[in-house]
């Protein structure tokens, strides 16, 4: 039931009538004997006595009237679900109508709705339902819409239903830049979505968060949060997308940290380094909540991963990857097919020749050097057609036009295979095991 965009409620009868309607509805909570004297005070207030105007024509007392209302707003009321939302809808109604947007004494009364709806025993559907139409009522520019969303989003992770919300983090992003908010307020918000998340039991959607988190800070207090987030990517055991911590200014602002040094070897480096690292650094483990052995496993993945895009449309023999990885040419199999699984490569095994043929490799980084071995993949395809339409040429010309005419239904035993594929980092690869 994701909020998506600003709806209209629309309401019969005149303010009067609405008015004494939401009254009625509150009045059920009391003995029936004293429902009468309840509802009194607001009949008075909403009529117009002689000579004075209208209160369809006095904005400010039809304010003050509604505010009255909203004050004795202490649950969600006896009646049944779909009475509940007919109540709320038609008080929004009214409260967007008559209260400014972004005037901080807007705040007041909408907090208290919502304190009161979020707190409300029981009907947690309804409550969905409730705020849902509130978000989507309130014009999407309004930065009503934050505490609205803030308050579902905290409903939603209290009662372990983050995923009830459909929360898209691109819709979050277009909301933050339509909100009339604080950078402080939006900061704020992307925190309790990293919480949210992580309290959800869904890391890697945490981190996501918290990389958004990190850019919103300035830059004079981001730096203990981009620490945060480089152990968060690290402790992750199928997090390999390091190359975007390092487009935020943030993290390279952190140089002088010793876990960016750690950040720099997943990026760029290999086993080794990461050995040499681990033994001068023995106590950043405990410090930050990292494990040694998931780390190294991590590291000879992409290792591995490494060696293959270094390689693509190649066979490596299972004594490389072997040396690479420090491991026995019997683990090879086990390591190749554990890299494929987790997406950084694709290939096939074979166990006669003892090889590993790589089809598709995704680089831990795209930079110079990767873009200048995806021009030389591209330049040896382009050399194997021409060899192949030589070859063609030729033999039609040999063969001469009866054998021309059929040419086109099957190419040459040596026609060029299709380009290998090099990827860039965290884009998904299709695993193969043959």
């Amino acid at each position: 039931m994701a909020p998506t965009d600003s709806v209209s409620i629309f309401a019969e009868g005149t303010f009067e009538e609405q008015i004494l309607e939401l009254v009625n509805y509150l009045a059920r909570a009391l003995p029936e004997d004293g429902r009468a004297a309840y509802i009194q005070p607001f009949q008075e207030s909403v009529s117009t006595p002689e000579g004075q105007k209208p209160i369809e024509e006095d904005e400010e007392k039809r304010r003050k009237v509604l505010a009255s209302v909203i004050a004795e707003v202490k649950g969600l009321g006896g009646g049944s679900e779909k009475e509940i939302e007919g109540f709320f809808n038609l008080l929004f109604s009214h409260f967007i109508a008559l209260f400014p947007h972004n005037a901080p004494e807007t705040r007041t009364p909408l907090d208290s709705l919502l304190s009161t709806i979020s707190s409300s025993p029981d009907h947690s559907f309804a409550k969905y339902r409730i705020l849902s139409n509130l978000f989507n009522a309130i014009p999407r520019q309004s930065g009503l819409r934050l505490p609205v969303y803030k308050t579902l989003l905290e409903l939603a992770s209290a009662n372990d239903e983050i995923d009830s919300l459909n929360v898209d983090q691109a819709e979050v992003d277009k909301w933050l830049s339509e909100w009339n908010v604080s950078s402080e307020e939006k900061s704020a918000f992307l925190k309790l979505l990293v919480d949210a998340f992580q309290k959800a039991g869904q890391p890697t959607t945490s981190l996501r968060y918290q990389l958004s988190y990190v850019r919103s800070l300035p830059s004079s207090s981001a730096q203990s949060a981009a620490v945060d987030a480089i152990s968060t990517a690290l402790r992750l055991p199928f997090y390999f997308d390091f190359d975007s911590l390092f487009r935020l200014d943030a993290v390279v602002a952190a140089k002088d940290h010793e876990l960016f040094s750690l950040l720099q070897i997943f990026l760029n480096d290999s086993l080794a380094q990461y050995q040499t690292w681990a033994q001068s650094h023995t106590d950043a483990f405990s410090k930050y909540g990292l494990e040694s052995s998931q780390l190294e496993r991590k590291i000879r993945l992409l290792t591995l991963a490494t060696l293959g895009f270094q390689n693509v449309g190649r066979d490596i023999p299972y004594s490389v990857i072997a040396s690479a990885l420090q491991i026995e040419p019997s683990q090879v199999e086990s390591w190749v097919i554990d890299v494929i699984r987790a997406g950084l490569l694709t290939g096939k095994l074979s166990q006669t020749a003892q090889t590993l043929h790589v089809t598709r490799a995704t680089a831990r980084a795209f930079e110079h050097e990767q873009w200048e071995l995806l021009e030389k993949r591209l330049h040896e395809w382009k050399a194997g057609l021409a060899s192949v339409l030589e070859t063609v040429s030729a033999s039609r010309k040999k063969s001469g036009p009866s054998a021309a005419a059929g040419a086109g239904a099957e190419a040459p035993a040596n026609a060029a295979a299709a380009p290998a594929v090099i990827e860039a980092p965290a884009v998904a690869a299709q695993a193969a095991v043959a």
